[in-house]
């Protein structure tokens, strides 16, 4: 997930950053209005984090700037004005979320992980095809090589987000994440037999293979091993 911060305060933003590093997450930080739009404008990232003070005008008036001129991206909101006609004004102009300092981190992490996923579906397409295997998400229906395959809820989540990224290894955690919400210990078993009941279903009886485990990194979906 690549995360920009348009943070002006540099203790926050150095908090930030190497917060986010740990949970896997690429930030990039920009320190003032003028800053925070270019990047906000050039970047391709999954969520921006505004504060609402900043050099040269407010997160307010970024945040309406950048959906004038198109940007789409979740905007998370990050202040300590804890006002309710502050909150309203945030959504007012665009804003997807909004958090009040001082926060807990796993916090931020979480909705974060809630604004890239809701963006990520909203971008899907209807219809994936990897090899012979077929994806409607709308119906949630499942074909490989033309047969039906039935799958529960969290399976087909599962599936839903490796087919996001073919070919790439989804660590255990954004997995956890996407499936449960935060709720699970991402190296609990739980996991582990989520998948494995996964591939029964997908590879059991096909070729090539294509649920993959990347021994200590997580999970990859695509031909070969």
């Amino acid at each position: 997930m690549r995360v920009l911060v348009v943070e002006d305060d540099p203790e926050l933003a150095g908090l930030l950053r190497d917060g986010l590093r740990e949970h896997r997450i690429d930030p990039t930080l920009a320190a003032s209005f003028s800053v925070g739009r270019e990047q906000a404008l050039a970047g391709d990232y999954d969520v921006v984090i505004l504060d609402v003070r900043l050099p040269g005008g407010t997160g307010f008036e970024l945040c309406a700037d950048l959906r004038r001129s198109g940007v789409t991206v979740p905007v998370l909101m990050l202040t300590a004005l804890d006002a309710v006609d502050d909150r309203v004004r945030g959504l007012a102009v665009g804003a997807d979320d909004y958090l009040t300092k001082p926060f807990a981190f796993r916090e931020l992490v979480a909705r974060l992980q809630a604004l890239a996923r809701r963006r990520a579906l909203a971008l899907a397409p209807e219809r994936v095809r990897l090899e012979d295997l077929e994806v409607d998400v709308a119906s949630r229906q499942v074909r490989r090589s033309g047969r039906a395959i039935n799958l529960t809820a969290k399976e087909f989540a599962l599936l839903e987000l490796l087919l996001r990224h073919p070919g790439q290894v989804i660590d255990r955690s954004s997995i956890t994440a996407h499936v449960w919400d935060n709720n699970h210990d991402p190296f609990a078993n739980v996991l582990e037999v989520l998948v494995r009941r996964l591939r029964s279903k997908i590879d059991d009886g096909f070729e090539p293979k294509l649920i993959h485990t990347i021994r200590g990194a997580g999970y990859r979906i695509g031909p070969g091993t």
